[in-house]
């Protein structure tokens, strides 16, 4: 039995959520086009079966882009990331365009990893997007740093080349113990799970910088034998975005509720009532004892 914990870190919107939910094979972690969509790191647990038997399991970490921070809420998301690197048995680095030097975001992260011991993978994905010399560019810059054990080239969306960079990965693993039940896919409970699809939607219909200042909490969440009732509150940093939030004659919110009303009705195979409000925390972003209260607290 071979186990281990991989961190899957890069900059921001550089598939890493995707990846993790290939690799699943069911969706754990938001995904949006928009940067920053991750908060928290998101526990996603493979197990591989051979004959009916597992004989590896993966726990993946998928971590906030690694960014200049803006506010506390952007210094919690890269801290996050960064220690996570020191705590994995194994580092998926993800990029998706060219190397641009020592002063680039990636090359921030380059200098982090050269700090860590544990096996380093490359991912290159998005592959279908990079035109076969650009790849062999990227390909090449970074296999004369001589600092990665494989490179791989992916796409997420599709699941291209991810088979390969599993049974890559596992050889990198060490024998250990089965962390997590066999069919269990992630550690995170419904409740958190639940908040993460209402900010998804949020993100899916707000634009520009309102849906970066918001933050969901699940104040009720009750399971009963033919529904499962949520009651979610929704926090921005401004009155006017609470507007904007709500919509005119509240159509927004509407919209929002019903896509992630459909979503957990799929997730969790029962009927979901769900019932969500809007308030106005002013510079949450800016506050630790907000930015604890809305559950991102450092787990190092």
């Amino acid at each position: 039995m071979k186990s281990g914990f991989v961190g899957i870190v890069g900059r921001p919107n550089v598939g890493k959520s995707s990846l993790l939910n290939c690799i699943l094979g069911e969706k754990i972690a938001i995904t949006t086009d928009k940067p920053q969509t991750t908060r928290n790191n998101i526990r996603g647990i493979y197990t591989r079966k051979d004959g009916g038997e597992a004989v590896c399991q993966m726990v993946f970490i998928d971590t906030p882009g690694i960014h200049k921070p803006k506010n506390k809420l952007g210094s919690f998301m890269t801290d996050s990331a960064v220690g996570t690197m020191k705590e994995v048995d194994a580092i998926l680095f993800l990029v998706d365009s060219p190397y641009e030097g020592e002063a680039s975001g990636d090359g921030y992260i380059l200098n982090i990893l050269k700090q860590s011991s544990a096996p380093k993978l490359l991912v290159i994905n998005k592959i279908d997007k990079l035109e076969p010399d650009v790849y062999e560019s990227i390909y090449s810059a970074y296999e004369r740093m001589g600092m990665f054990d494989a490179i791989v080239g992916t796409n997420a969306l599709t699941g291209k080349n991810v088979p390969y960079l599993l049974e890559t990965l596992e050889k990198h693993m060490q024998e250990g113990p089965m962390f997590f039940p066999e069919d269990m896919i992630t550690d995170h409970p419904e409740r958190f799970l639940a908040s993460e699809i209402i900010r998804e939607k949020l993100l899916m219909y707000l634009e520009d910088e309102v849906p970066h200042g918001v933050a969901v909490t699940i104040e009720n969440y009750q399971e009963l034998p033919d529904i499962t009732r949520i009651s979610a509150v929704i926090y921005c940093e401004r009155q006017s975005h609470k507007g904007i939030i709500i919509g005119k004659g509240g159509r927004k919110l509407k919209g929002v509720g019903k896509s992630a009303r459909e979503e957990l009705e799929a997730l969790l195979g029962t009927k979901v009532y769900l019932e969500t409000f809007v308030k106005v925390k002013e510079g949450w972003r800016d506050s630790e004892a907000a930015i604890g209260n809305f559950g991102y607290r450092r787990e190092n």
